[in-house]
């Protein structure tokens, strides 16, 4: 598009602090006729744009004419390229936007800002696990988020399929999968993107509320998510040294109550059900014990009664 290359024509003379058309051209990857047409063309925009003829000539902003586009300290410049360069390795758009960034800089500020782009990588698979990709439908999901397009959601979900008229006012990647916030007749719904069979427009736009905050709106789709996770609970009691590994397991489902008697560690464990209490907790064999409820410390017995019935003999024969 002609506008977003304007951009980056005057992006780069306040970089570079003078320009000829063949070196625009050869930033920009376009011919050296366009790029004149461009500089011709910030100057008629009202863009103090002049040229000097000649050799050693070039254009030029008047009087160093800057734009808030890249009026950025060494610091801004630093913290933004450490953000957008892990993410812009993933499409070939975002790595030629971050290359055209770069250039723009002023020179005192390019070698940090690409040593920060280049400083992380980002690796979405946990340990054992495949990369999970993302679903078909985000990037046109995400254009109607941002043209305000409502759309028509055709969901399934435990083998059941509907059909809902949405507002898509944000979208959230939670440890690789993607969810929709957005606005329906019914309030405010989260949607995982990965369940949405097809998002059709409808040809009809919204307005975005006025007060309405993405990291807001999805901190509350958490507490309220961890609040159903944490419907039931148990007190174990467990070795001080086996406490970081049951942390790490268990993550903010786990709450240190204190220390036992005996010496070992009082801890609560939370989940949606006393069945998913004890399936994990049963890997840890006798080097934790539950103390309380009754309900998870019988699905625990149960779960030993299964296995030893479906295993019993095995250790002596091996």
């Amino acid at each position: 598009m002609r506008a977003d290359r304007l951009v980056a024509v005057l992006l780069l003379m306040q970089g570079r602090g003078r320009v000829t058309a063949a070196e625009v051209a050869a930033e920009l990857e376009v011919s050296v006729a366009t790029a004149r047409r461009d500089l011709e063309a910030l100057g008629r925009a009202g863009v103090p744009v002049y040229p000097q003829p000649g050799r050693g000539g070039g254009w030029q902003l008047v009087g160093g004419a800057r734009t808030d586009l890249t009026g950025l300290t060494a610091g801004e410049a630093r913290a933004l390229f450490l953000l957008a360069g892990p993410a812009a390795g993933a499409v070939p758009e975002g790595r030629s936007a971050l290359r055209k960034l770069v250039r723009a800089l002023p020179r005192t500020f390019r070698g940090e800002a690409e040593a920060a782009a280049g400083s992380v990588v980002l690796d979405p698979a946990g340990w054992g696990a495949h990369a999970t990709a993302a679903p078909p439908l985000v990037a046109a999901v995400q254009d109607a988020v941002i043209r305000r397009d409502r759309l028509r959601l055709e969901y399934q979900r435990r083998g059941e399929r509907s059909s809902r008229l949405v507002d898509p006012l944000s979208l959230v990647n939670k440890d690789g999968i993607w969810y929709l916030i957005a606005g329906t007749d019914r309030g405010r719904r989260t949607f995982r993107l990965d369940r949405v069979t097809a998002a059709e427009p409808t040809g009809e736009t919204f307005e975005r509320p006025a007060d309405f905050d993405p990291a807001a709106a999805w901190r509350e789709v958490v507490g309220a998510m961890e609040r159903r996770r944490a419907a039931e609970s148990a007190v174990v009691l467990i070795a001080t040294h086996l406490l970081p590994v049951l942390e790490d397991q268990q993550g903010r489902h786990c709450t240190v109550l204190g220390t036992a008697d005996d010496g070992r560690t009082r801890v609560r464990i939370t989940a949606p059900t006393s069945r998913m209490i004890a399936q994990q907790l049963a890997g840890w064999g006798a080097e934790l014990e539950v103390v309380e409820p009754e309900s998870v410390r019988a699905e625990l017995a149960r779960i030993g009664a299964e296995l030893l019935a479906r295993y019993r003999g095995t250790a002596s024969s091996s």
